[in-house]
């Protein structure tokens, strides 16, 4: 870890540093950490342990930047990082580093949001009341909204149970047909946005992670869709030359190969 710090400190060198690690700063590395974070997840459902190793580096190396910059001006270091998300670690897991048992997981979970309920009323009394602040903006937007609505279950603002949910996604969905007969694009767009979230709302209910449940759908609309491209191109044609039955049926096709792998 040292050695790592010595590397960025000489980077940001204004002397004898790189020009490039000069001229950053928090704003300007912002989609640099994305990147990484997005590499790091990639890595971990690929099961390449050797990327994996390698990308957590990097993403680890965004992290060290950060806390050059900060050191730079005055604000912080990397142990400040470091000391503070240790003592986090520990306030939040009363029942492994003092004396605290909970009966059950639900148990558990609720104290964890008691406790980061109360850590974001010492961080800003503005927002002492605001149950849903705090969630950060720039996740992706699935996150986020899984994240607001299980803010909002914590406090009581939820569905009992799977069944009025899927009622819910039912009734946007002829919400959406409404607004797409209108030919009101901003009406579309709204109601587009509302079948999303509730979307999102019924993959809490079932246990699902959204953002994950997407990702591994659109990884597998991408393979059977290779396929149809590969069957094309055997023939000596393109995609877009081939006709909307023909390319159906090869996607029924892909279905039918792919379940079998």
């Amino acid at each position: 870890m040292q050695k790592l710090l010595q590397v960025m400190a000489g980077l940001r060198h204004k002397e004898t540093g790189c020009s490039w690690d000069q001229k950053q700063s928090f704003a300007s590395l912002t989609p640099y950490v994305l990147e990484e974070a997005y590499e790091v997840v990639d890595a971990i459902e690929r099961e390449d342990m050797q990327d994996l190793r390698s990308e957590l580096g990097d993403l680890l190396f965004q992290v060290v930047f950060q806390a050059q910059i900060a050191q730079e001006k005055g604000l912080f270091d990397f142990d400040e990082i470091s000391d503070a998300v240790a003592d986090k670690l520990i306030r939040r897991h009363p029942h492994v580093f003092s004396d605290v048992t909970y009966a059950n997981e639900a148990e558990q979970k609720q104290a964890w949001e008691t406790l980061k309920a109360e850590e974001r009323k010492a961080k800003s009394q503005l927002e002492e009341h605001k149950i849903l602040s705090g969630v950060a903006k720039s996740l992706p937007a699935l996150v986020h909204c899984e994240k607001i609505q299980d803010r909002a279950a914590q406090h009581g603002f939820d569905w009992p149970d799977v069944e009025p949910v899927y009622e819910k996604v039912l009734e946007e969905l002829d919400e959406v047909k409404e607004a797409w007969q209108s030919g009101d694009q901003a009406h579309i767009e709204e109601e587009i946005g509302d079948l999303l979230l509730v979307a999102v709302n019924l993959a809490r209910h079932m246990n699902v992670k959204p953002e994950q449940a997407l990702k591994k759908s659109t990884d597998k609309f991408k393979r059977r869709f290779e396929y149809i491209e590969n069957a094309v191109e055997a023939s000596g044609r393109e995609v877009k030359n081939c006709e909307l039955d023909e390319l159906d049926a090869l996607w029924n096709e892909a279905k039918i190969a792919f379940k079998k792998t």
